[in-house]
């Protein structure tokens, strides 16, 4: 990798809580391929302000997090369809001052569905209204899930994004039944939710598949719980791998292996 110097290519990540997992995933695999890049986390309470910054100072790519997904779209010159269809952002590229903004979480999740097989006839359970919610759900209905109900204690945002897919909003967790449930809520990340459990144990245990999006860290109570009763998961750390591949692809141009992407992964996520 070429010692950083003044033409070194910049990209950083903006959130409220950021972790080192997507600057360690990007930084390793500039490294591995010899890029003339390098990758920063900031958090930051004005994303107004940052995201100027991002466009006065040339920053090549920038990561959007909670919660700043839905605050940056006016904050852009483009939207690609994959973000204006969720009306929610995690993804810029800086061409020369003008700045596109997409949605690499929408496709992780697509992807995800199909590699897992998930079958269309089961119910879903999607607790979270906000800007990954948003993306969690529109992937269940571009997958051909007809059954999914969106649980959130905010009853505009929940019922907004519910109708939006021709689902049903509930704010109370229903009777433990079998089908998909899918943690969009900060519940289980590092910090104050830590140690909570996003469903109950019995809504685990009635479950077929236990989807939890919370990155950091990747076994969290509710996979955790899920494991013990023996159920099929998909993780945060599936999702925030393959997003981060592709925003690494749009601000590199350069195209990466599934192999490259699993050694970044586990790399990211080294003590």
């Amino acid at each position: 990798m070429p010692i950083l110097n003044k033409d070194t290519t910049v990209c950083i990540s903006l959130s409220g809580r950021p972790s080192n997992i997507g600057t360690r995933f990007h930084n390793f695999l500039y490294e591995e391929l010899g890029l003339d890049f390098v990758y920063k986390a900031f958090a930051t309470d004005d994303i107004e302000g940052a995201i100027r910054g991002v466009r006065a100072l040339g920053f090549r790519g920038c990561s959007v997090s909670m919660p700043f997904k839905e605050a940056v779209i006016a904050l852009v010159d483009d939207i690609e369809p994959s973000a204006a269809a969720i009306e929610s952002v995690n993804t810029i590229v800086n061409d020369g001052g003008r700045l596109t903004a997409s949605n690499t979480d929408f496709e992780a999740v697509a992807t995800l569905i199909d590699d897992h097989e998930l079958d269309t006839a089961l119910p879903v359970l999607v607790r979270g209204s906000g800007g990954m919610a948003k993306a969690v759900v529109a992937a269940f209905r571009h997958a051909g899930f007809d059954d999914l109900a969106v649980l959130a204690r905010n009853e505009a945002a929940g019922s907004a994004l519910a109708e939006k897919y021709g689902y049903r909003w509930s704010s109370e967790e229903p009777a433990p039944g079998p089908g998909v449930i899918v943690n969009v809520t900060p519940v289980g990340m590092s910090g104050p939710d830590a140690d909570e459990l996003a469903f109950s144990a019995d809504q685990v245990r009635a479950a077929d598949v236990v989807f939890d999006v919370v990155a950091f860290p990747a076994e969290t109570p509710l996979i955790l719980e899920a494991r013990a009763a023996r159920k099929p998961v998909i993780t945060g750390a599936d999702v925030i791998a393959l997003q981060a591949a592709r925003q690494f692809e749009r601000y590199t141009g350069a195209s990466i292996t599934p192999d490259q992407i699993a050694r970044a992964s586990e790399f990211s996520r080294a003590e």
